[in-house]
């Protein structure tokens, strides 16, 4: 579907011949969801909705909110928001399964506080607390939204006259009116220097969303609906032809599973006259967490993503049905029923609401998977064994959606196990999304397994790039060369740098080789080839002990050619997960040569 190619007056139209709008059952209705999901769940989540209704509610005064600004550190207020969310989520759920009115006095208390507070947008966005007058549009802002429109709809008979007309107040004039008369929102659309990303969708999803549910002016809804289709064409255009996302799959699930919860409302809303998922390009994007899943319950951390996301069940199982792609529920993705995981409430109600079939983990990708437009190369040994040797290999540029300076960044599985990384997402802080990023560790090319080139790190910029040479799929090996000179500021000196990268299936357990070959413009320079690692590292004469039996590999080199070290970076911390400890293992070639070569092999234990 081009989506560019709706008009305010098609969209009207549409509105006018469409049926009732019926996204969620509700009444007697809900009955049969309750028995789908079992008493188990439902009793689980009963109980949690007592213990919430008993509970204070989280405060957010100004000084948490206002801390960012002051000291970086965005968790304090984001967590105790998220707090009075997933309360939220749980007693409305509740309500809505058990419909007897025993939850509405605690929903009502939440919601009214919600909705009195000063800033639904996070303090890493806004950094200051909102003018009545200039609301901030963000990720968080735009949820919530939505959040309170399906929680309106729902239960919404159950609840007073004033909380639901303040509740439409109150959505409008912080999400609705601003992305409607105003386009100073960053992630609107795509700018000669600036690329959209999952903001897009997120944010349009949320508030088209609450639109759908709140907005009775067919006129109005009809303009809030096209510009939501035009931002989202903008979104599409991030991908690659093979429906590959630069931010990786992390934010494959929250960005693109907003656009397949907007794509849902708004095929309830027309009666399918407007299907956001039927098109070609939806089907290769959907196949993103079956295409770079490295083993079962390991996808490739590329950018801020990491290594063992969570997908949401509803989401692959609503997307294996629509589009018949049965591998998404088969990545061991098990509906629990839990509500803390999500950041929204469209999550935890879809999770009972959409036909979620239970599956085995069974999936661990093919042989091969290649993503041209952004040079990720992805090879599996034996897919059917989980414990097999993986590798995944970018090249792409220093300017992608959530950049990492990563050009040329490889990560390594053995036995089901990361031993070469790419680290992922470090602590989002106001530092780490500010000038200072690439000092950071995780978002420097430090971080990654990329080559130090006259002590030089690779520099940020769209300009900054790898080009690719080869690459070639076979039965035996998996080849992808790059040319990545560009990747690195001037002052390295560096005039040719080739990375060639071997998967080879012909021996047994596996192999990757290895082959970085470099030449500086001004005679002799200084070349290091790096693995980075999360195991332990024992160096001997020929090899490099990474890892054990249990999962790592062997590294073999030239001792004539290459001196080994290791630095070691301990605590580096992580968003949503436990610090880490690197090391970077320093491949440095002797003799200071004009040019020169690093080759390993990297076989497993």
């Amino acid at each position: 579907m081009e989506l560019r190619r709706w008009n305010v007056r098609h969209v009207r139209m549409v509105l006018e011949s469409a049926p009732v709008f019926s996204p969620f059952v509700r009444g007697a209705a809900v009955a049969a969801v309750r028995s789908r999901a079992g008493e188990d769940a439902v009793g689980q989540l009963l109980a949690a909705a007592q213990a919430d209704a008993a509970e204070s509610i989280p405060a957010l005064p100004a000084d948490l909110y206002l801390e960012f600004m002051r000291t970086g550190r965005r968790e304090g207020y984001e967590d105790a928001q998220r707090q009075r969310r997933n309360m939220l989520y749980r007693l409305t759920l509740a309500e809505w399964l058990d419909g007897q009115g025993a939850f509405v006095d605690a929903i009502e208390n939440i919601a009214f506080a919600r909705l009195e507070e000063t800033n639904w947008a996070w303090p890493a966005h806004a950094r200051m607390l909102d003018m009545p007058d200039h609301p901030t549009v963000d990720l968080a802002a735009a949820m919530t939204a939505l959040d309170l429109a399906e929680m309106d709809y729902l239960i919404g008979d159950a609840l007073s006259p004033s909380l639901r007309a303040r509740l439409r107040s109150e959505i409008d004039r912080r999400t609705v009116a601003p992305f409607l008369d105003r386009n100073d929102h960053w992630w609107l659309h795509s700018t000669p220097d600036r690329q959209v990303n999952n903001w897009t969708a997120v944010c349009v999803a949320g508030v088209v969303g609450a639109a759908c549910y709140l907005e009775t002016d067919l006129d109005r809804l009809a303009n809030i609906i096209t510009r939501g289709l035009h931002s989202l064409a903008d979104y599409l255009e991030t991908f690659d032809s093979q429906g590959g996302s630069s931010e990786g799959p992390d934010y494959w699930s929250y960005g693109f599973g907003n656009y397949v919860v907007l794509a849902q409302l708004l095929h309830a809303r027309t009666g399918g006259q407007i299907d956001l998922l039927d098109d070609p390009q939806i089907r290769e994007i959907a196949q993103f967490p079956v295409r770079t899943v490295l083993t079962q319950g390991l996808w490739a951390s590329f950018s801020d993503s990491d290594s063992n996301p969570t997908f949401h069940p509803g989401l692959l199982s609503h997307l294996a049905e629509r589009l018949e792609l049965p591998a998404l529920t088969e990545l061991g993705m098990q509906n629990d029923f839990s509500v803390e995981v999500f950041n929204q409430f469209a999550w935890p109600l879809r999770q009972f609401a959409w036909p979620l079939p239970e599956r085995n983990v069974a999936f661990g990708g093919t042989s091969h998977d290649w993503f041209a437009d952004m040079a990720w190369m992805i090879s599996r040994l034996d897919p059917g064994d989980p414990n097999s040797l993986r590798l995944a290999i970018k090249g792409g540029h220093n300017d992608e959606m959530h950049n990492q300076n990563d050009v040329g960044s490889l990560i390594a599985v053995s036995k089901g196990k990361v031993v070469l990384t790419d680290p992922g997402r470090g602590r989002y802080s106001k530092a780490y999304f500010g000038p200072e990023r690439y000092s950071n560790i995780m978002a420097s090319s430090r971080g990654h397994s990329v080559p130090v080139v006259n002590g030089h790190e690779q520099a940020v910029g769209r300009q900054h790039a790898a080009s690719v040479i080869t690459h070639s799929h076979g039965a035996d090996a998996d080849r992808l060369t790059l040319a990545m000179a560009a990747a690195y500021p001037a002052e390295a000196g560096i005039t040719s740098l080739e990375r060639d990268v071997v998967f080879d299936r012909s021996v047994r357990g596996g192999r990757v080789t290895l082959s970085d070959s470099y030449g500086f413009a001004n005679g002799a320079g200084t070349f290091q080839s790096v693995l980075v690692t999360p195991l332990a590292v024992e160096a001997g004469p020929e090899t490099v002990r990474i890892g054990d039996a249990a999962g790592g590999v062997s590294v073999r080199f030239d001792p004539q050619a290459v001196s080994v070290s290791t630095e070691r970076h301990d605590g580096v911390e992580k968003q949503y997960a436990p610090s880490v400890d690197l090391t970077r293992v320093l491949f440095t070639a002797l003799g200071n040569a004009a040019s020169g070569q690093v080759n390993l092999e990297i076989s497993p234990l």
